[in-house]
């Protein structure tokens, strides 16, 4: 659940709890194109909060290496780029053909629920699309509140600018008034397998190989660097957590909700000042203490992450053992040294894993915790970092690497086959649940045609 965090609870280096509530601020800028009329209505109520941008930046000299250059240079803003190029590039949707697109928001297509509102899947038709339609995930605004609208906006303006294939895609918007009020909505490109939280934390789903968590960790650090280095404005993502990573039909790792990001620092400042926000269990000790944002807040997050791929354990479980329920506490307990290190190590995986690479991910994760940010790796050096521990075989004879290893005779290892089949099961299940949902569909469609009353 994205909040607020009070500095006020933050106790030791990877201990930092308190209390929340939603907020979020956006980039100063102009309006979009007369042509989105619809944007450039729901833009101008937070105009008021996104000139604030400059002003609560601190500006003592550069404390990240990590700027592209181009960005050194330049003066344009998050909005003033999606004017340029995300105005023309995504579609503009009606409200009556969202409705449509999932049969008025049926629970039966729902697929997501969080503190943004709820997520659905649809099938809308673009132009030069496929006849039958464009499968989508449309996500639905809670309409009580000023802070969806503003998280909404940061997302389409964002969303609007970047392009990677480690982002979710965002193909079009919706803003509408009906009888219910300012209606916000987004629509995404699909992704089929859910989230890297699902498939580490829930047991019904097959356990993930080694070397698939090792690929989706290296993906979500190619979509960091870009975010930070790859634009001529630096993009903090500030909410990275494992159930923002989506995968797709072949586990490659795409990082959405784009509700919380904001842009880095320009040339001459360390940090961003802001109101503290993030996720419980995620957001650096630094940042909630002093506000001051910078991209080593992504870094200690990703270093949040690689502990959870590591120990198939949330960084926050209040039903476990008091000793065992914050995980980088717990962690501590089994240095990476030490011949109990591997006690920490996801129990699913039955041992099939890389011992030298696991610690060498450990270490990697202990860079990305540092207690001051200045120590911390850059995402690229995460993600070099990240590529030799793939390299890595162990004890076990598992290859880290995410190419299909062989034998000296060319034929598949055991090793290959189990991973093959562990995404097969994978790929099944998610073919279960596509057949469940359409089951369920017919079946409320039919009670729904029977309840209706007889012509006359």
């Amino acid at each position: 659940m994205r909040r607020e965090l009070n500095p006020s609870y933050c106790s030791g280096e990877m201990g930092c709890f308190g209390r929340f509530r939603s907020k979020i601020r956006t980039g100063k800028g102009k309006r979009a194109p007369a042509a989105r009329s619809n944007l450039s209505t729901a833009s101008s109520s937070a105009a008021a909060t996104s000139q604030s941008h400059s002003q609560d930046s601190s500006a003592t000299g550069r404390q990240d290496g990590s700027r592209s250059s181009g960005s050194a240079s330049s003066a344009r803003t998050i909005p003033e780029l999606y004017e340029e190029r995300g105005a023309s590039s995504l579609h503009e949707f009606g409200l009556r053909e969202l409705h449509a697109a999932t049969n008025d928001f049926s629970r039966l297509l729902k697929i997501g629920e969080g503190g943004f509102g709820s997520v659905y899947k649809g099938v809308v038709r673009l132009p030069g699309g496929p006849v039958g339609g464009t499968v989508v995930a449309i996500k639905r605004l809670n309409t009580s509140g000023h802070q969806g609208h503003k998280q909404w906006l940061a997302e389409v303006h964002f969303l609007g600018v970047v392009e990677h294939p480690n982002l979710v895609r965002l193909i079009g918007y919706c803003a509408a008034r009906s009888e219910r009020g300012p209606q916000r909505l987004l629509v995404y490109e699909f992704i089929a397998n859910k989230t890297l939280d699902d498939h580490l934390f829930n047991r019904a789903y097959p356990v993930l190989p080694w070397d698939v968590r090792l690929e989706i960790a290296f993906g979500a650090a190619e979509g960091l660097i870009y975010l930070h280095e790859g634009l001529e404005v630096q993009v903090i993502y500030r909410d990275l957590k494992a159930s923002n990573i989506l995968l797709d039909e072949e586990f490659r790792p795409k990082l959405s909700d784009f509700g919380l990001a904001r842009e880095g620092p320009s040339a001459d400042q360390t940090h961003v000042s802001t109101a503290v926000m993030g996720t419980y269990g995620y957001a650096a000790p630094d940042y909630i203490a002093t506000g001051h944002l910078t991209t080593k807040s992504d870094v200690w997050s990703f270093g949040v992450v690689l502990y959870e791929i590591l120990t198939g354990r949330r960084s926050v479980e209040k039903n476990r053992p008091k000793k065992e329920q914050r995980l980088l506490e717990w962690v501590k307990q089994y240095p990476v040294e030490s011949k109990q290190f591997s006690m920490i190590i996801d129990t699913r995986l039955e041992g099939r894993y890389s011992r030298e690479g696991a610690r060498e991910i450990a270490k990697l994760a202990n860079r990305c915790l540092a207690k001051r940010s200045r120590d911390r790796p850059t995402m690229r050096e995460v993600a070099k970092s990240l590529k030799q521990a793939m390299q890595l075989g162990g004890e076990s004879g598992v290859s880290g690497n995410s190419s299909t290893p062989r034998d000296v005779h060319g034929k598949p290892t055991a090793d290959d086959i189990a991973v093959a089949s562990a995404r097969r099961r994978m790929l099944h299940l998610a073919a279960l649940g596509e057949n469940r949902n359409s089951f369920a569909k017919r079946r409320f469609m039919f009670m729904r045609a029977a309840a209706a009353p007889p012509p006359t």
